[in-house]
């Protein structure tokens, strides 16, 4: 057996999760079972179908939520390549199958990459779900290129302030959005430009390539007209009419690519994206983490192992 945090009851939300005792996890073929030292949780988790049925569409309650992980192979499912016991490793589970807030995990050996010894288990956790949201949006959704501009909302942010350092990287002019608060973190993350979303007209920017929204609503709505004929939205707060001219809106859910993982945990062992933790709390305090009231700032990790 091992400690885990349950949820039973979709309606409750974050209320709703509790300290529990469950079997550990079987490595099925080409899964790894992995010892859990750090793992995040995203804000709205439990809003997703995919938390509480499988891909058939069974109800799997209940359900031990989180994504993001890093920690140690402790086994290997039937023809598992790739990974080996012992192994440090850090990504994503599968949403239909969660399971990171607990002691072990099941997750297919091709949502992991190997985590440097020299990097921590809790960067690993931290960066794994934010790095790949920014990177896909970006480059593979996004199709951004050096030279052109960008207006990243929520630059600030867990996602944000990784989608202002790879485009800024990347050779784009970065226009980062956010409260007053803010505007001095999002400079520093190398945006050359800061719009306050409570003060300032999101209408006077104009003519940028593409958008990166986290926010959806009408803030989607309002950036469409920022965007230059044939630019590009791309949005990971679901579908919405927004739409830039002659241009695309993309939504889009982030899945796990080792070889993306690699790159960006590459790039954080150089000091060239830097991670944005929050709080850090251990797993008998993970409810309460979950449920402080407040803004928070930065990633929510648990630290499962010390």
């Amino acid at each position: 057996m091992m400690k885990a945090i349950v949820v039973t009851d979709q309606t409750a939300g974050t209320a709703g999760m509790k300290l529990a005792e469950r079997p550990e996890p079987q490595a099925a073929i080409n899964d790894v079972r992995v010892q859990v030292h750090a793992s995040g949780f995203t804000w709205d988790e439990l809003s997703w179908p995919s938390t509480w049925i499988d891909r058939l569409g069974r109800d799997r309650t209940p359900v031990i939520p989180g994504q993001e992980l890093a920690g140690v192979v402790t086994a290997l499912g039937y023809g598992t390549t790739g990974l080996s016991v012992g192994q440090r490793v850090f990504g994503l589970t599968d949403s239909y199958r969660g399971g990171t807030l607990a002691e072990h995990v099941a997750v297919e050996a091709r949502n992991l990459a190997p985590l440097p010894g020299d990097v921590d288990f809790t960067v690993g956790a931290s960066v794994a779900m934010p790095g790949l949201t920014a990177w896909q949006g970006l480059f593979e959704h996004g199709r951004l290129q050096a030279g052109q501009s960008v207006l990243v909302h929520g630059a600030a942010g867990a996602v944000g302030s990784m989608v202002t350092q790879l485009a800024r990287e990347a050779g784009a002019h970065v226009i980062g959005t956010g409260r007053a608060a803010h505007r001095q973190t999002v400079l520093d993350l190398g945006a050359q430009e800061f719009v306050d979303l409570e003060n300032d007209a999101l209408e006077d920017v104009g003519g940028v390539d593409l958008v990166f929204d986290v926010f959806g609503g009408d803030i989607a709505k309002r950036s469409a007209a920022a965007i230059r004929a044939g630019g590009t939205l791309v949005t990971i707060a679901g579908p919405t009419e927004a739409r830039p001219a002659d241009g695309l809106t993309i939504d889009f859910v982030v899945v796990s690519y080792r070889a993306q993982l690699s790159e960006i945990i590459r790039r954080v062992r150089d000091g060239r994206l830097r991670t944005n933790i929050g709080t850090v709390s251990t797993l008998d305090d993970a409810v309460a983490a979950f449920n402080r009231t407040g803004r928070r700032k930065g990633k929510t990790i648990i630290r499962v192992r010390p």
